[in-house]
């Protein structure tokens, strides 16, 4: 009877400790902070784990790494933690869907804008968000909130204006954001041709499931971005297929 007690006992913190991962993991979705967060989680794993061993030495190791990592996540993240706390009442039961049909439209004007800012040698970054939120990217730029439209797009990009230089960011079949900044691939294989918009796009793909398109001024070259893989020499039709049928996959 006592084991039972106890294995009913132990399922249940089993229980709770997940939900409550889960939870702070989502209170800091889309932020740096997460990525240390799971490191942590890590540490907090393991610590219970030589408690219950009754590991005396590192069970008091581990209480010192712990105490000063919350401590330091608490100084170097405090940004990223009241950010988590502004959208914590903001969170939507349902993640609204976009149905295919304005997809297609989506698409259509994305890639519209495309063929003609490589027709008149502009260069241009457009990310379209998948499954892994991009909050923290869009909020280096400004916020937009825009339908997404082949002419807005080409003037955004319009030479010296002062979203030129920056991405585009489409979520939920809008526009959120423009001019901001992505993270640079570090990677030293990449071929010299490619520019920083390209190291950008790949840099973004790495860390994130989006869909980067590219538009080189200098090839006037249209190229598609996703999880480090880069797809060139592609058609109209043979592009957004080719996003279309990511988007299905992830779904």
């Amino acid at each position: 009877m006592l084991d039972l007690v106890f294995f009913w006992k132990s399922v249940l913190e089993i229980l709770v400790l997940w939900f409550t991962i889960y939870h702070i993991l989502l209170f800091f979705e889309g932020t740096r902070a997460v990525l240390v967060l799971r490191g942590l989680i890590v540490l907090l794993l393991a610590f219970l784990l030589f408690q219950k061993l009754g590991f005396e030495v590192l069970d008091w190791l581990m209480t010192k790494v712990l105490g000063i990592s919350i401590i330091a996540i608490l100084i170097i993240f405090h940004p990223e933690i009241r950010q988590g706390l502004a959208r914590l009442g903001q969170k939507q039961l349902f993640n609204p869907t976009v149905k295919e049909e304005e997809t297609d439209y989506i698409l259509n004007q994305v890639y519209k804008a495309t063929e003609q800012l490589s027709k008149d040698k502009i260069g241009a970054l457009i990310v379209i968000e998948n499954k892994d939120p991009l909050n923290i990217y869009s909020e280096t730029g400004v916020s937009m909130d825009s339908r997404v439209s082949s002419d807005l797009i080409q003037t955004i990009f319009t030479p010296n204006s002062l979203l030129h230089d920056g991405a585009i960011i489409i979520h939920h079949g809008r526009i959120s954001a423009a001019g901001c900044i992505l993270p640079l691939s570090q990677k030293q294989e990449l071929n010299r041709i490619f520019g920083t918009r390209h190291r950008a796009a790949l840099g973004l793909s790495e860390e994130t499931d989006a869909l980067i398109i590219v538009v080189s001024e200098e090839r006037q070259d249209i190229s598609l971005i996703h999880e480090g893989q880069l797809f060139r020499d592609l058609s109209r039709e043979e592009i957004i297929l080719q996003i279309k049928n990511i988007l299905k996959r992830k779904a």
